[in-house]
Order: structure tokens, then sequence, then C-alpha cells
């Protein structure tokens, strides 16, 4: 039996150079305190807790004086840094640079929209701490939406300006976009105001094509993620969608052996939050169980 581990997959640059910023921060001897788990996978926080990293929630912030604060690759809302200021904590900023470049984009579009009396519209996972961040840029005053279905919410007289989260599904967004078009065509105004960003990360959405391709050439995939990814899930369905011989893991310890029978090729992939070091662990535990192959 042939196992591979998808070329492709594991972390996006992004969260490389969070986890990096963290490593070397810890080697430097600083207490560091990194806010929420700096990636949404469990067993990379528990490998950083063990080299000394801690992880720490926003109430807790005030209790950090004179302290080492991490931001993480998916940013923080603007509070977050004066609250650290004030509280004399030094902050390290790991944010994602294509999550700050939409931060960026998010606080013009809202200043223009507040000009204009329009809305700022964010294609996204309502409490993720990205969106979290990126709706602070508008004074959090977003119309958060996760699909066609919420866009009543939306006055569709008014100018509009549309964003997405950077993990967000890019087909899904243009969908969306196509019918919002429509949907102020059909509203009787005459000179509708409105632009989508793409603010997709690239390395995300073109990912997808290559895992599709990589799903397809193997019996079985075993797909490995956090359960709290939004990446994750988004990743995960379209293995699925494509070798219905998809399997979820967080772990090597979930494996089953009878995911093998009658297998010749497993392929093992991850979200852009997981670890290699994790799915080689992976591709060993498979290895090891040595499942009895019906050819």
């Amino acid at each position: 039996m042939i196992i591979e581990i998808d070329p492709a997959g594991g972390f996006c640059f992004g969260v490389v150079k969070a986890i990096e910023t963290a490593e070397r921060l810890i080697r430097e001897g600083q207490d560091v305190y990194c806010l929420g788990e700096i990636v949404h996978n469990e067993h990379e926080v528990k490998r950083l807790a063990s080299m000394g990293m801690n992880t720490t929630c926003h109430n807790d912030i005030p209790e950090l004086k004179n302290r080492t604060l991490l931001i993480r690759a998916h940013g923080e809302p603007t509070e977050t840094y004066s609250i650290a200021s004030s509280n004399n904590i030094r902050i390290v900023d790991a944010t994602c640079p294509i999550v700050l470049k939409l931060q960026k984009k998010i606080r013009e579009g809202f200043k223009e929209m507040e000009r204009l009396n329009g809305q700022v519209v964010l294609f996204g996972q309502a409490g993720h701490p990205e969106v979290i961040g990126l709706n602070s840029q508008t004074e959090n005053t977003a119309i958060i939406i996760s699909g066609s279905e919420e866009m009543e919410r939306i006055d569709f007289t008014r100018p509009i300006r549309l964003f997405a989260q950077t993990t967000k599904d890019k087909i899904k967004y243009q969908k969306l976009a196509g019918l919002m078009e429509d949907a102020i065509a059909s509203s009787g105004e005459n000179s509708p105001d409105f632009k989508m960003y793409k603010t997709i990360c690239g390395q995300v959405s073109d990912r997808i094509p290559k895992l599709i391709e990589f799903a397809k050439k193997h019996d079985v995939i075993v797909f490995a993620g956090g359960k709290e990814s939004s990446n994750a899930k988004v990743l995960f369905q379209q293995c699925l969608a494509v070798n219905h011989r998809t399997h979820f893991v967080s772990g090597p310890e979930e494996i089953e052996p009878s995911w093998f029978l009658q297998c010749n090729s497993v392929g093992i992939s991850g979200a852009t939050s997981t670890p290699r070091w994790l799915m080689e662990e992976i591709k060993r535990q498979i290895a090891q169980m040595n499942p009895e192959i019906s050819y």
C-alpha cells in the first residue's frame, strides 16, 4: 500500500510566520502569552505549550503587565492594541500580512460608506477571530453573512462594499456577489453603487484544485485538521465531494484500520493550520497498523 502526504498540504505562510515568531520568542527566554490558540490545531498548541508558550484570553490582558503578548495570524480588533498599550504590554504582532491588508481595505471602505450612507458587508463566519478583527475596522457595524440566505439583512437601495474573510470559498463568494448584483438591479436603483473586493487568500483558494486532484488519485484520504478550524472544514468537504472514502481526524489516535480495506493507496492532507509533523505521525500510524488489504 502506498501512503503519500499531500505536498501542498499543511501550514500557509501566515501560520508559518506566527509559529516561527513564537518559537523565536521562547528561545530568547521571553515569557510569551499568545492571545487565543495560535492555530486551530490542538496538537500544535500542545507542542508549543511544552516549549513554554502560554495561551491567554482577552479578559486576562490587564493581568499581563510588562509581559509579551503575541498576536496570532488571525489578527485582532483595534481595542486589543489599546488595552495592551494602557497596561504596558509589549505586543509582537504576527498577524498574517494578507489579513492586515484586508483590515486596511475594510477600514477605508467603512469610511467611504459613512460618507455615502452605505453598508459594509462581510462574507464570513460570525464569531471567527479573523472576522471579529475585521469587523472592528467598521466599529462593529459590518453586516456579516455566511451565505445568500442572509441577504435579506442588506438594503440593496444603498451603496455596498463587499469583502470576504480570507479563508472563505472563492466560488461561493463569486456566486454571492452575483446574487447581490441581481438584487441591486431588482431594487430599481438607476446607478447601483456596489463594489466587490477580491480578499480571499490565494494560497488557500489555489489549494482547492490541487487538493481535488490529490483526493482523486488515492483510494482513501485521511484529512487532518483542528475541530474548530473553518479552513479544515472547507477543505475536508472538497475532498469528500470527489472521494467518498475521505476521513477527518484531529490526530493519529482517531484512525480506524477498517478504513484501509480494499485499499492500494492512501493520501494524507491537512488544513492551513495543520503542521507537517502531525501528518508525518499519521503516516507512521497507518503504516504501523499493517491492515489486511484486499487487492
